[in-house]
């Protein structure tokens, strides 16, 4: 802790507490310990600790249990916004990243999904729904359609691994994508899916990804826990 700087010390030490449970220091069910003895080790007041303490509790990463003390939840999501797959991003974040595959099916693309992937409406394509858990909890609903044809998908290896790796074991060279980032209140059904309470705020994703002959390879509807996920942008100033 820096006592001369001007950063308050219940955010320093709410920031440390944050780095060590994403860097998997603190793991989801470790126990902190009461206030008063952090207090005593980190020889800070109790208030400090308290107020550190319900910062991270206000954003979902701690909680506090009658009878155990304050206890890790887990940590949230923190994506960079590039041309990666999510299980690639929970991966190297040491997210321990699993698969539920709800459908794997083909179907006649409507017109959204005709108009993003440059097909004709009506026009057979592939469809995946997946569920995507980390430490056992689901933190997003997956919803990819590829042009029929494209690459054959195992119900199997997508439980395994991501879609993106399967694209490129298939000789699939991901080039560029285009993409939106929106929000909405969950629908029971998402809810139910996501274990969040109905009107539960929710992160929403829609990406086109091309390779790298300009073919739109992939068109992804996609919800996120907003409780569990963030995006990340780098913004640069113009010359």
């Amino acid at each position: 802790m820096d006592r001369n700087s001007p950063v308050p010390l219940y955010f320093q030490l709410s920031q440390q507490l944050e780095a060590a449970i994403e860097h998997g220091k603190l793991a989801p069910g470790s126990l902190l310990g009461n206030e008063i003895e952090l207090a005593g080790r980190l020889g800070l007041s109790r208030p400090t600790v308290r107020q550190a303490i319900q910062s991270l509790v206000d954003k979902g990463l701690l909680v506090r249990r009658r009878g155990i003390g304050t206890q890790v939840v887990h940590s949230q999501v923190k994506r960079p916004l590039e041309l990666s797959s999510l299980y690639d991003d929970l991966e190297a974040a040491g997210q321990k990243p699993a698969t539920r595959v709800l459908l794997n099916t083909t179907t006649e693309a409507d017109a959204e999904v005709a108009a993003a992937l440059g097909i004709a409406e009506g026009a057979e394509v592939a469809l995946v729904e997946r569920l995507r858990l980390t430490h056992g909890e689901p933190v997003a609903h997956l919803r990819n359609h590829l042009p029929a044809g494209l690459l054959k998908l195992e119900t199997a290896e997508l439980e395994e691994t991501g879609l993106y790796r399967l694209m490129r074991s298939a000789g699939i060279t991901l080039h560029s994508a285009r993409q939106a980032v929106g929000a909405r209140a969950a629908t029971v059904e998402e809810g139910q899916r996501l274990d969040e309470p109905e009107g539960a705020p929710l992160l929403t994703m829609q990406r086109t990804t091309f390779d790298d002959t300009g073919r739109a390879v992939e068109f992804g509807s996609h919800v996120y826990r907003a409780s569990r996920y963030a995006f990340e942008f780098q913004l640069l100033v113009r010359p």
